[in-house]
Formats: C-alpha cells, structure tokens, sequence
C-alpha cells in the first residue's frame, strides 16, 4: 500500500493557493453582464466558471500531486469500479453554490478535500467574491483568512440565544421540529441562512453552533467543509448521529448535521429526526 501523502501546513497552503486562483477564473465570468448557463443532465445549472475552475484546479492538483486522483463535480467517465481502488484522492467542488452565482448573491465557493479511507482529512473553502478563505486538516488545525491575515478558528459550546443555520430552500418542516426541541434543552434560537458550504464554516468558526441539511447533497458539497469543520473540534454526523462517510459508490450524502459543540450534548436530536 502507497505511504500516506503527508498532511502538513506547507501542503494546506499550497492547496489555498489553488482555489484562490480558481476563485480568480470564477471572478473574471462573474463580472460580466450577462452570465449563459447551461443545464447538465440532472438538470443543475452550469456555468462558464464552473468549467474555469474546474481546469484550474485539475491543472493545479496535478502538478502538485501527479499521483493522487481527482474526483469533481465536473468530472466524466470515472466508473465506480475505477473509483473504490483509490487510497486517497482529491474530491473537488469547482463552483458551489452555482444557483448563488447566477443571482449574485456573492454565497458560493471553491471546495477542495483530500480524502483517506473514507474520511475528509484536509480541507480548503475559499470565498471568490470576499476573499476569504477557510481551511484545515486533521491534527493541525483549522484557520479562517481574510484580508490577508489568518487567524485560528473553533467550534463554541452552545451560545445563547442557539444559532441555527439553515437553507433558504430545503427541509423547513424538519427544520421548525429541530429548532423547537433545540429552544425546550437551550432556550432562545436564533435562525440564520446562507448558502453553499459557508453554512458549515460558520460553525467551525464558532459563529453558529448547528447546520442541519435535510435535503440532498453530493459528496463533493461537503468534504472539504468538512475537513475544516473536524479540525476545528466539531463534527458532521448523519441523522443517527454517525460521521459522515465519503467514497461510496452512490455520490448522494444522507441527510446530515453539523454541530460545534461536544457530540453528547445534542444525542437528543436523533429522536426528533426519527419522528
């Protein structure tokens, strides 16, 4: 079996490095007047920067790491079969949140994870249209960059009033049931909403203590925040409270939460999702 890549500072910047020149490409569509989508099979939208950036980054990883895979929501033609022989490989997001893009929202990301066994052991999201960029790895740490300075981030123990971000667009039924069982243990909740994986990065930030998502995502939506959120002393479980697995044949995340403080402190969430 190949060695593990190592996992070290110098690498994590090298791979910020990439996705801020991804999110560069991603700016220079962005600007324009008029922005043409496209639509893929499944009918989710494409744009000229996804493709953009989606080169960027392929280009970048490859001359970084030559030997190491890339999976990414804009790649073609690699099988399953191909797939569950990797060790460990790069699973990309070139362009999240392009739905953000198209309405200039400025919410959407460039996300880059390197997968081990299943699991997101290092991650970098970067903001195109701020600048700002999160990122971390397992047993380093986790950093949040803006306007050129880093500073160290961490999961908070449950705030008061509780901070829930959720989607503008999906699970609200389920949503109202968790954030009422959430104001009966914690008190007062405060609902917040935010799109793409910056949802995730606020609680690694300790700017929000939960994320649920109870709607579909894909594996590329979420391991590199993922990444980040780990490292910062928080988890992403599903609904049974399990971490969240990556390199599965079937890409589609279960319905999942992303919670900052200690695990045990929110086990009663379980029984509100089984309902």
């Amino acid at each position: 079996m190949t060695d593990p890549l190592e996992i070290s500072l110098a690498l994590l910047d090298q791979i910020a490095a990439i996705a801020t020149d991804a999110g560069q490409a991603i700016m220079t569509v962005y600007g324009r007047d008029e922005i043409n989508v496209e639509h893929k099979e499944d009918d989710s939208p494409l744009t000229e920067a996804d493709l953009r950036a989606h080169r960027c980054i392929s280009a970048g990883l490859a001359a970084l790491t030559p030997d190491v895979p890339m999976l990414s929501e804009e790649s073609e033609g690699i099988t399953w079969e191909t797939r569950r022989q990797w060790a460990r490989f790069w699973l990309v997001d070139p362009l999240d949140g392009t739905k953000e893009f198209i309405n200039r929202n400025g919410e959407f990301t460039v996300n880059i994870a390197l997968i081990e066994a299943g699991e997101p052991v290092l991650g970098v999201v970067h903001v195109p249209a701020t600048g700002v960029t999160y990122l971390g790895a397992r047993a380093l740490g986790a950093w949040c960059e803006r306007d050129g300075e880093r500073r160290a981030i961490r999961v908070r123990d449950i705030g008061s009033p509780v901070i829930l971000v959720a989607s503008r667009r999906h699970g609200a039924e389920k949503v109202d049931a968790l954030e009422q069982a959430i104001s009966e243990r914690f008190g007062p909740v405060e609902r917040t909403s935010m799109g793409s994986s910056l949802k995730l990065c606020l609680v690694a930030a300790g700017e929000a203590d939960l994320y649920p998502r109870l709607a579909p995502t894909c594996e590329w939506d979420t391991a590199a925040a993922q990444a980040v959120v780990d490292a910062a002393g928080g988890v992403v479980v599903d609904t049974a409270l399990a971490p969240l697995r990556y390199q599965k044949e079937n890409l589609l995340n279960p319905h999942f939460l992303v919670l900052g403080a200690p695990l045990a402190r929110w086990d009663f969430l379980a029984d509100v999702l089984r309902d």
